[in-house]
């Protein structure tokens, strides 16, 4: 029983090698419909200065979701039980949905995603695990405050973006409703929230991702 407890741990470390290496170097397939395929057949074309505002902060949208991939990817991997496992495992298939979409449009609209998605990752795993070892509640807690945060971030983005960019709107929304969605999830199973200090630092860090990744 050991043994099997041994290779099913290093099962899940190997899974989690193999996460990191698909989110890190390739481009994740959606498994739901595009959000914003209505908008796309009457969009108007941006002009320049509009598609590099939407490009970059989209650009931020795609490091926020490679983050989400490795807290989720690093809370599964230490959650104390299936059921726990299987929320966060949920959760990061939705980002996964978001990190193709804000990819595409990044692409769509002629620039580049960050250089630095190998750092946002390793970086966001650290924290993942870090908060898993304080308790599975705790860990939730994080979840939830995470995706609060989130949800602000992404309303500012919908102040910022460009009112004719409607494509991109349409799948900022749908981020954020995911969002909310995944922060009530994680309360519903236990989560406890997080003290001021915490919830500051995590501002601030992400104050920090976001205003480095919309230039590089």
């Amino acid at each position: 029983m050991d043994a099997l407890r041994r290779l099913s741990t290093l099962d899940r470390w190997i899974g989690a090698l193999q996460s990191a290496a698909t989110v890190v170097s390739s481009t994740p397939e959606s498994q739901r419909p595009d959000p914003a395929a209505a908008q796309r057949a009457g969009a108007l074309d941006l002009d320049e200065a509009d598609k590099q505002r939407a490009a970059a902060l989209m650009r931020v949208n795609h490091v926020g979701e490679i983050c989400a991939q490795a807290l989720y990817e690093a809370q599964a991997l230490a959650a104390k039980s299936d059921e726990l496992r299987g929320v966060f495992a949920q959760a990061a298939a939705e980002e996964s949905d978001h990190l193709a979409w804000t990819r595409g449009r990044v692409k769509e609209l002629g620039d580049r995603v960050s250089l630095l998605v190998p750092l946002w990752y390793v970086g966001a795993f650290a924290i993942g695990f870090a908060a898993s070892a304080l308790g599975d509640r705790v860990s939730l807690g994080f979840m939830a405050e995470t995706e609060r945060q989130v949800e602000e971030h992404l309303l500012s983005h919908l102040d910022r973006l460009p009112a004719n960019d409607g494509i991109s709107r349409a799948i900022v929304e749908q981020m954020k409703t995911d969002e909310i969605g995944h922060a009530t999830t994680a309360m519903a199973h236990g989560g406890v929230e997080l003290p001021r200090p915490a919830r500051w630092a995590m501002k601030l860090a992400a104050r920090v991702m976001t205003s480095t990744a919309y230039y590089v």
